[in-house]
């Protein structure tokens, strides 16, 4: 069994590496296709180099999430080509029953959801970190629009609501606006600067502008306006934080997604939309496994004759189809408020009943 189970790791692996480079090539090209009007514009140093190196730091990234796609369309390959050329049928009279054939193939599975955990969570976010900083160096910022990332502070009189346009390669921020509002809700204080730094637990503020409101109940109808050289303003919120809140969730590792969670939920937050992602990482590399066993029953059709074209493209529809429904269950779990393990494990879980629903007909019953 042990010359068994080389044979077909060995096809499997090489069938899947192959695919996964041919997806790789090309989002390659789309993803340098789109950054080639970035290429030399104003003042920018951003070349023809920056933009490859960028692109390549995106790899990682596209390998996550085309893992599970070419998992399905490598072994779907595997599995036929073997029925067609009647290897299968000699495997099965040397003892490779169903259930051992799925130990095996489940095994495989394993080890391809070992490898995507390890890609998504170490790999892709230290490439897209970089990446964006390489932007950064030649455009000067890094940020998410026109909103920038917002950020909430409970302490111990007082509530707080930041909001970061950008941060710069430097670690420095930019846009820096602090509302603050006392126990009831009511706003006290605007607090403005154009750059601020980090310090040991807090943010020094440079240029700060500073309108404080007087409280409420009070006959005081005078608003103070004060400018401030630098402003030190003593918070919990850490440079990660700011960087998890201008990174997209699905860029994020295991642990900063937990950590950001928590911090939410301290400071009143809704945190549906982390939890989903934090689930998703959890069950998006098992996901390898149930392609395998999808991927099973195509060892049992019989046929000699004919390419395997169909079966192929059957495999690749598949697995689209699955890429499809996990983002469309993630946006409606977020928008219905669904329970976030359940949103993130539904597709997969509605994918392994069909694939052991295809394996009991087709390869037991049959």
């Amino acid at each position: 069994m042990r010359t068994i189970r080389r044979l077909i790791y060995r096809e499997v692996l090489g069938a899947v590496v192959f695919v996964a480079v041919g997806f790789l090539a090309l989002f390659f090209f789309f993803d340098f296709v789109d950054e080639l009007p970035n290429v030399g514009r104003g003042a920018s140093h951003y070349g023809l180099t920056q933009a490859l190196a960028y692109v390549t730091l995106m790899i990682p990234s596209h390998l996550y999430e085309l893992f599970p796609i070419a998992v399905l369309i490598g072994t779907i390959f595997v599995m036929a080509r073997l029925a067609q050329s009647s290897e299968y049928t000699i495997l099965r009279t040397s003892g490779l029953g169903p259930w051992r054939a799925l130990r095996t193939l489940l095994a495989l599975g394993l080890m391809f959801a070992l490898l995507t955990f390890a890609t998504g969570d170490y790999l892709a976010p230290v490439a897209d970190r970089t990446g964006q900083l390489l932007k950064a160096r030649l455009e000067g910022l890094i940020s998410i629009g026109q909103t920038g990332a917002w950020l909430k502070e409970k302490q111990v009189q007082y509530t707080y609501n930041a909001n970061v346009k950008a941060i710069t390669p430097d670690g420095g921020m930019r846009g820096v606006r602090i509302f603050e509002s006392d126990l009831r809700g009511f706003l006290v204080s605007i607090t403005q600067a154009p750059t601020a730094q980090f310090e040991d637990g807090a943010w020094l503020l440079k240029d700060a502008e500073r309108t404080e409101f007087p409280a409420r109940g009070t006959s005081v109808a005078r608003v103070d306006h004060v400018k401030l050289p630098s402003m030190r303003w003593p918070t919990g919120i850490s440079p990660e934080m700011v960087s998890v809140a201008l990174l997209n969730p699905d860029r994020m590792g295991t642990i900063d997604l937990f950590q950001y969670i928590r911090h939410l939920e301290a400071n009143g937050q809704t945190s549906q939309r982390y939890e989903i992602e934090f689930w998703r990482k959890v069950f998006y590399p098992l996901s390898c496994m149930v392609m395998v066993v999808l991927a099973l029953p195509f060892a049992y059709l019989h046929f000699r004759t004919g390419g395997i074209t169909g079966y192929v493209f059957g495999g690749v529809l598949i697995g689209i189809s699955f890429f499809m429904l996990n983002n469309v269950f993630g946006y409606i779990g977020n928008l219905q408020n669904w329970r976030p393990w359940l949103t993130a494990a539904a597709p997969g879980l509605i994918y392994s009943m069909l694939s052991l629903g295809a394996f009991g007909w087709l390869v037991l019953r049959r």
